[in-house]
């Protein structure tokens, strides 16, 4: 019976785990701080600011005479061609990590509904369970993928082409990863934990159907 409840709470926490994952996932996929990039017109006719570049759009933050500043946001989608190869990976690695997450923790909860409930079969609670773990695990080497290709590109100090109606430069005089990393690493390591709490279920001893001998 120890070794039910030990097993039950490992997928409780597996579920718990996921599910912020998959939330982080969620966020830094959201989150426009993938680069940061700092500009000094001092060597350039661009202007001075800086331009914060996400996943799925850039915002420039421009510095005014007036010691103002002046914020534009704009979208790139997936026609946009100026985006390099990391940042279109990226996103379609996200989007991939998000559902293979969502669909992991689906599982999860149906084995956990079929060991609360007591509808234990061996090998369809533990499919569940292991279809769950080797999803999230996916997930989380997705975004790890993600993750390590933009820290690369930024480590490098890659430049973006962008078109000149953004005002932004090819290469920045500075650039340097923003909080949506954080974000990321915590996503996968979550998912991975998860998807590994999830290959600690046991099936129940006393819970195995033993056939009856009858007596003569």
């Amino acid at each position: 019976m120890r070794l039910f409840v030990n097993s039950n709470n490992c997928q409780m926490a597996a579920f718990t785990v996921t599910t912020l994952g998959w939330i982080f996932t969620m966020l830094s996929m959201g989150l426009m701080e993938w680069r940061v990039w700092y500009m000094d017109n001092s060597s350039s006719s661009f202007p001075t600011g800086l331009a914060c570049i996400g996943l799925w759009k850039v915002c420039t933050h421009h510095h005014t005479t007036y010691a103002r500043s002046n914020t534009a946001c704009r979208l790139h989608p997936y026609r946009d061609t100026y985006l390099p190869l990391d940042v279109r990976v990226a996103q379609h690695l996200l989007l991939a990590a998000s559902t293979l997450g969502l669909l992991g923790k689906v599982l999860l909860g149906c084995g956990l509904r079929n060991v609360c409930f007591g509808h234990l079969q061996k090998n369809a609670t533990w499919n569940l369970f292991l279809a769950s773990g080797i999803l999230n695990i996916t997930a989380a080497a997705f975004i790890s993928v993600a993750v390590i290709w933009n820290y690369h590109s930024v480590m490098n100090e890659e430049g973006i082409d962008f078109p000149p109606s953004f005002y932004i430069p090819f290469k920045p005089d500075k650039q340097e990863i923003g909080s949506a990393i954080p974000a990321a690493v915590l996503a996968a390591l979550m998912m991975l934990f998860g998807g590994l709490f999830s290959f600690s279920y046991k099936f129940p001893a006393d819970r195995q159907v033993h056939p009856e001998v009858s007596q003569i």
